[in-house]
């Protein structure tokens, strides 16, 4: 027996901050956690522009959203927003059991259908949105 041990002392193994960095598996589940505070923002973002028309502010809002900062802050929630969307879509076929007859779809098949719907809708809102600037 050791005499540097005390007697009825817990064991505490150091902790590892960088746990997730390790595997790239890990790195990316940790990077689609993080990229939800944008996802947050983005909300945040839009419903400041919903009040904003709702209240006949939208020149001040217009304001403050061409300010370099809010326009690099938005860049940056834009394509943290897409690679948690991209991420989230091509779990799907872990968490979805499609069967047709018996046969169970290829994950390949349940992925391009979620980015295409994604596809379709975008395409549908940017062709109203555009329209709307004519």
């Amino acid at each position: 027996m050791r005499n540097d041990v005390t007697p009825g002392a817990v064991y505490r193994p150091r902790r590892d901050n960088l746990w997730f960095a390790r595997t790239r598996n890990y790195t990316i589940f940790v990077l689609r956690e993080l990229t939800s505070v944008f996802v947050a923002w983005s909300i945040a973002f839009l419903l400041m522009l919903i009040a904003a028309v709702l209240d006949g502010s939208l020149a001040a809002f217009a304001a403050l959203a061409a300010r370099p900062w809010m326009i690099a802050l938005n860049v940056l929630a834009l394509a943290a927003t897409a690679f948690h969307a991209v991420t989230f879509l091509n779990l799907a076929p872990k968490a979805t059991v499609v069967r047709l007859d018996g046969y169970r779809l290829p994950a390949w098949m349940i992925q391009g259908g979620n980015h295409s719907l994604w596809l379709a809708v975008s395409l549908v809102i940017t062709f109203f949105v555009l329209r709307g600037f004519r």
